[in-house]
């Protein structure tokens, strides 16, 4: 007899984490199955969370996040954007996936409906699934210019009962980046039909032509239908940190204090104080990551897309690779394969949503040295793999 929930009974580990931890920190494996590269963060941020301790500050603060942090998010926001941001619009709970899961839950419940843009980071549909509604998922289409979301495939997958869609632009895993006149169309007709959109856009910063990627914020209305997620993972190299923020719409102040009181009890304050430096101090930082990572995605061209076997579009942003290898029968097979034989971690297609079985992701974000040693290891072991 179940005692708890059938959403949580059901849950299972994703795919990603399924081949990783079984080795993660095993010093002899390439690790290019999780989304981050081998930088620490760097000192300047580092020594302001230390300082911060120095400081004393281990106490409770804000449930939804300090003042002077919010107050840094929206002038970080207003700088990128050319708006005029509400600081009473950022939220900033905790993690990022945990502003994820709280706007799930904020959207949906037993009886409605939501969609996730597809391929997807598997644990957004672990989300929607806890919160007992029904999904689909509307895939996005790859063609010979690279992957691309056809609105209409969205607009045809939308019921009466749907209320909440997800997406991630720039995407992880196929490195698209959605336009912004297509943003606007989107907006405009969730607008009209009451559903909120879900817009991840944690890897703004990560994109390949410009300095910040289209986001839903520069052309969104204060009351909207619209929840955007971010954090400083990514553009910072801070994935431990475990600090991102929400921007929700007008007047929801009081309810998300509430929910972050319930969630997390608000980020760790030093850590907080860390959130200020990286966006003060950080743009400089930030521009060379995005150049490290420019020449990780040549490697990557130059070295797989070539391979017979490979099908693999050039990604305009975040930084993974997402190629279909011709033939692949399973993915998971392959990449615990390559892990067993090469040390050479991969993420298997599978996790990342329906129709991805013969695709694996590859994060292109580790020191070039590596990551052209597992390339190469890669390659070969295309060579040897029976495809039967």
């Amino acid at each position: 007899m179940s005692i708890l929930r059938r959403e949580f009974e059901s849950l299972r580990q994703n795919g990603i984490t399924k081949v990783g931890l079984p080795r993660i920190g095993d010093p002899s494996v390439i690790p290019l199955w999780f989304g981050e590269g081998d930088l620490p963060t760097p000192d300047f941020i580092r020594d302001a969370a230390k300082s911060a301790l120095d400081d004393g500050l281990t106490f409770y603060n804000h449930p939804a996040g300090r003042p002077d942090l919010r107050a840094a998010i929206k002038d970080y926001l207003d700088r990128l954007y050319g708006i005029e941001l509400d600081a009473g619009r950022v939220v900033v709970p905790g993690s990022t996936m945990l502003g994820i899961s709280m706007a799930a839950r904020m959207t949906l419940g037993s009886g409605d409906h939501g969609l996730i843009v597809s391929p997807n980071w598997p644990n957004i549909d672990r989300a929607f699934q806890m919160t007992g509604a029904r999904f689909d998922f509307v895939r996005q289409r790859i063609e010979p210019q690279g992957w691309r979301l056809e609105l209409d495939d969205l607009f045809a997958a939308v019921r009466p009962e749907t209320k909440a869609l997800f997406l991630n632009s720039p995407c992880n895993p196929t490195g698209w980046v959605m336009p912004g006149d297509e943003q606007r169309r989107l907006l405009d007709f969730c607008r009209g039909r009451g559903i909120v959109i879900i817009a991840d856009e944690v890897y703004h910063r990560n994109v390949f032509d410009g300095d910040v990627a289209p986001s839903f914020l520069s052309i969104a209305e204060p009351d909207d239908p619209l929840i955007v997620v971010n954090g400083f993972s990514k553009a910072f190299a801070m994935t431990g940190w475990r600090l991102g923020w929400m921007v929700i719409p007008a007047g929801y102040g009081e309810q998300m204090t509430a929910l972050s009181e319930c969630s997390n009890t608000g980020a760790p304050p030093f850590i907080q104080m860390a959130g200020i430096t990286a966006l003060t101090q950080g743009e400089s930082f930030v521009r060379e990551l995005r150049e490290r990572y420019r020449a990780g995605r040549g490697l990557v061209m130059q070295m797989l897309a070539p391979h017979p076997r490979i099908e693999l579009s050039e990604p305009a942003g975040a930084f993974y690779a997402f190629p279909r290898v011709r033939g692949l029968r399973s993915s998971l097979d392959f990449v615990q394969s390559l892990l067993a034989e090469k040390n050479v971690g991969l993420a298997p297609g599978f996790t990342f949503g329906p129709g991805n079985e013969d695709h694996f992701r590859l994060c292109f974000a580790q020191s070039h040295e590596r990551l052209e040693t597992a390339l190469s290891r890669i390659r070969d072991y295309l060579e040897d793999y029976d495809f039967g």
